[in-house]
């Protein structure tokens, strides 16, 4: 057996623990770029401490998904104030957005230089600038994975820059700024941790340590995610699914995925679909997929066992299969009001585009199994509605 492991320079973790580490932050340089929200409360109080401490702060907006036009424009700003410490305080696509930052600020060339796809897809060469990661919601664990993911609009595709030297030097996981996230955010935040917890687990790439994070995640997800959405206030609910978040971005970014993100990326370049809704939809579907498709051509594979292993962390009953997992998923899926695909603008006329796409992508690759073009179609038929 051989496998590799890598994460951020150090994790922090606790209620609190993002405001306990501004002298932290205030050590690692004196002109930090502070990307946020559209709120500016979140952030507020760790600018203004760091400005005490002679820490001077520039603020950057990200309140959408990045697009290369965004994230060059907030890469053009960094280097204007000659930032050397960037702060990335927010959801997966703030985080995202600091990590492109901080590699920029110390790497020659254009942002397309280093693009998987539309772009060169050079390495980086640079260590980046001190990069600081603060998770404001509980679903991508952005602020453990080596890669960021933009958007590119007028090609409809969402790509990747990847690179170990993405890995942020400091994440500063703190429950306590998960509190806010409405309803609707915690679903959809909650399914992407989920479904990257069970992705992982059964990927074909996963490894004993990845194993350990993800059955830590599940039952923590199982337990907890459905309150955080019933009570937003309820800080033990908000705590488990801050560390499932945690450990789901930890496992991805040292196994794979597989077909639910697969699809995930594609999607979302063709239609303006939240990803967690994307997850939520896809994920019962793929496991039945998954499972047909192993009993019927690798009736011996581990991964059978193991898709039967989620049921039983995420239901806490010791002979749970496959199915009620299926069925657990597709319950939680009706209690949040989850919307087919079909509201986003997904039409059947678009599914060979999104098979064709999502066949290519690297996530797929990470599946159980190799799922042909037309079990794939039949998992977006049950999807659109």
């Amino acid at each position: 057996m051989r496998f590799d492991f890598a994460t951020a320079g150090q994790i922090r973790f606790g209620p609190g623990i993002a405001t306990d580490a501004v002298p932290e932050i205030a050590a690692l340089g004196t002109q930090a770029f502070v990307l946020a929200g559209g709120t500016s409360q979140r952030h507020a109080p760790i600018v203004e401490t760091l400005a005490e401490r002679g820490t001077a702060c520039t603020r950057f907006s990200v309140t959408t998904e990045p697009t290369t036009e965004i994230v060059a424009a907030a890469v053009t700003a960094a280097r204007q104030v000659r930032a050397d410490v960037v702060i990335g305080l927010g959801g997966g696509s703030v985080i995202d957005t600091g990590k492109v930052v901080a590699a920029m600020l110390t790497n020659d060339g254009a942002l397309e230089d280093y693009l998987e796809v539309v772009g060169a897809g050079q390495p980086l060469q640079r260590p980046a600038v001190p990069y600081v990661a603060i998770p404001t919601t509980a679903g991508t664990g952005a602020e453990v994975t080596r890669n960021a993911v933009l958007c590119v609009p007028e090609k409809k595709v969402k790509v990747s820059m990847r690179s170990p030297l993405l890995l942020p030097h400091l994440a500063l996981v703190d429950p306590l700024l998960t509190h806010s996230m409405p309803p609707e955010l915690t679903a959809s935040t909650g399914l992407d941790a989920l479904t990257q917890l069970a992705e992982a687990f059964v990927s074909n790439k996963a490894n004993p340590l990845t194993d350990g994070l993800c059955r830590e995640g599940l039952q923590r997800a199982g337990r907890s995610l459905r309150r955080a959405f019933t009570d937003g206030s309820d800080a033990e609910a908000r705590e488990d699914m801050a560390v499932a978040s945690l450990f789901s971005g930890l496992a991805l970014a040292n196994a794979k995925l597989g077909a639910v993100h697969g699809f995930a990326g594609p999607l979302g370049g063709m239609i303006a679909v939240p990803h967690g809704v994307v997850c939520g939809r896809l994920l019962p579907l793929v496991i039945e997929a998954n499972v047909r498709a192993l009993r019927e051509r690798t009736a011996d594979s581990a991964a059978l066992a193991r898709h039967d292993e989620i049921a039983r962390l995420l239901t806490g009953n010791s002979t749970a299969t496959a199915a009620d997992a299926v069925a657990w998923i597709q319950d939680l899926c009706e209690t949040f009001a989850l919307p087919g695909l079909r509201r986003f603008g997904l039409t059947e006329d678009a599914f060979p585009e999104a098979v064709a796409k999502a066949r290519k992508a690297s996530s797929m690759q990470g599946n159980p199994i190799e799922l042909t073009e037309a079990e794939l179609g039949a998992i977006l038929a049950r999807a659109i509605d």
